[in-house]
């Protein structure tokens, strides 16, 4: 399927497609290949600032509009990203390297998303209080939060920027999206669609280039009133230090070291093929991934051998090839990082299973490893991993796998495969992990709510949750009645 009619090599700024004012550019690579398939603007501060003041002139009418008149644009965007969704799956496979079958399941993930919100802007509705003194009214009204900086990853470019963009605009607030230097295709498109639908100039604008001039020019601008940000737990810190200086709302989606945890119980074959999922999936590159299995003792033997035995399987190529299971990784420098983790972990006395290097295609393809002998000494242990690699731990009883899967201060997703009802729920009560699967690792739906504790986040994405971050809750009081 073509996608090159899809390509946007210039930004959306109050409805004009314009280069970098010193005409910089950024070549947009095809992992797969090394091919550069695009050149983007490599904007700054000063366009930042263009940027941020168009969505503030239009916040005003866009907030104005009605609740009917936002519900059809975002429906309308609903239909245009399904109505092109083999060339947007195409393009963002060409861009990041994930299977088509994935970016397809991605695109259409990104859709539901938008139609969930524009079905719940129907629902932020605010409330009548019984007073407690006669002869007043007291109410609550709910309104939308000003201007939106969403700044997005590389690995889910679509669907993490439908987790922000959907509410945001679903809420009346206008937008300025920053997607990653990797893979900013998908995020222009995204502009060049929501412009299509009719969606006013200046309430989506999207910028690609410099994260720190972007970035800086965000976290201070008095007129951007929330970020919401995907990406590393560092950056995420960085962002919520500097979003002080003007007390900006904030949600922030960062790291994890999820666990996955099987017990003596569990359905092996169950679990097996949602370890392949959980851990291989972009080729490890999302948050979420499993980075920890823990297995006990009186499965371990047999779990390993079956995993290893499919994971061996696993059809590692371009993700336009037919069947295609694992796509490259995004860069050399993450290849670099599964062979340094894997250099530790042996060091440390793990032994390689299969897979445990460089795949014989090259490039960017790294072989989907399995080591067993994993201990808490080993750096992916306390580090995500963030690739094809998956170690796996022995544990004797569950108060064990509980600790070690909390000993970490990452807190977004872990999953268990046991047959025990009862111990499910006692998983669910200790585990210290705002997703939690149990028996299932597709647990991601724009119904529910997607967000982690301690160290990896703040806020939720999707559900009611998730327009409630874009939106101001007014009191007012009504007396001499």
């Amino acid at each position: 399927m073509s996608y090159t009619h899809l390509i946007r090599e210039a930004n959306l700024i109050d409805g004009a497609w314009v280069a970098a004012d010193l005409g910089r550019t950024i070549d947009v690579t095809n992992p797969a290949t090394g091919e550069v398939i695009a050149r983007v603007p490599n904007a700054g501060a000063a366009e930042t600032r263009r940027a941020i003041a168009a969505a503030y002139a239009a916040f005003p009418a866009y907030a104005g509009l009605s609740l009917n008149e936002r519900v059809l644009l975002m429906r309308r965007l609903h239909q245009a990203i399904m109505d092109n969704l083999d060339g947007l799956a195409a393009l963002l496979t060409a861009e990041q390297g994930k299977p088509l079958a994935e970016s397809k399941g991605e695109v259409t993930s990104s859709a539901g998303y938008v139609l969930w919100f524009a079905e719940e802007a129907r629902r932020t509705d605010g409330a009548v209080i019984p007073s407690p003194v006669s002869g007043r009214r007291l109410m609550t009204t709910r309104h939308p939060v000003g201007v939106v900086a969403a700044i997005t990853p590389w690995n889910f470019p679509s669907s993490m920027l439908a987790r922000k963009l959907g509410p945001a605009l679903a809420a009346g607030c206008t937008v300025i999206v920053k997607p990653a230097t990797a893979t900013p295709l998908s995020g222009l498109v995204w502009g060049h669609l929501t412009e299509q639908v009719g969606f006013p100039k200046g309430v989506v604008n999207v910028l690609t280039g410099s994260a720190r001039e972007i970035g800086g020019e965000i976290v201070s601008n008095h007129q951007v009133r929330k970020i919401t940000f995907t990406g590393s737990t560092e950056i995420g810190k960085q962002i919520l230090r500097d979003a002080a200086g003007t007390v900006k709302r904030v949600s922030m989606e960062l790291g994890g070291n999820a666990p996955f945890i099987v017990f003596d119980d569990a359905d092996l074959e169950r679990a097996v093929d949602g370890a392949i999922v959980a851990k291989f999936r972009n080729a490890g590159q999302t948050c979420i991934c499993t980075n920890r299995l823990y297995v006990q003792s009186g499965i371990y033997d047999r779990f390993i051998a079956r995993f290893a035995e499919k994971v061996t399987a696993l059809k590692v190529a371009p993700g336009d090839t037919t069947g295609a299971e694992q796509g490259p990784m995004i860069d050399t420098a993450a290849l670099e990082k599964m062979e340094d983790f894997i250099a530790d972990a042996l060091a440390k006395g793990a032994q390689v299973i299969t897979g445990g290097g460089r795949h014989q295609r090259g490039g960017l393809f790294f072989q989907p490893t399995v080591l067993g002998g994993a201990t808490p000494e080993m750096r992916f242990s306390t580090e995500e991993i963030f690739g094809p690699v998956a170690p796996v731990y022995r544990f004797d009883d569950e108060d064990e796998a509980i600790r070690a899967a909390n000993d970490t201060e990452y807190g977004l997703a872990a999953y268990a495969y046991t047959q025990s009802l009862a111990r499910a729920f006692r998983l669910q009560d200790k585990l210290e992990y705002g997703l939690i699967g149990i028996n299932e690792v597709m647990i991601v739906a724009p119904e529910v709510p997607f967000g982690g504790m301690k160290e990896s986040g703040l806020g939720k994405e999707g559900s009611w949750q998730g327009i409630d971050d874009y939106l101001e809750t007014k009191y007012t009081c009504i007396g001499g009645l």
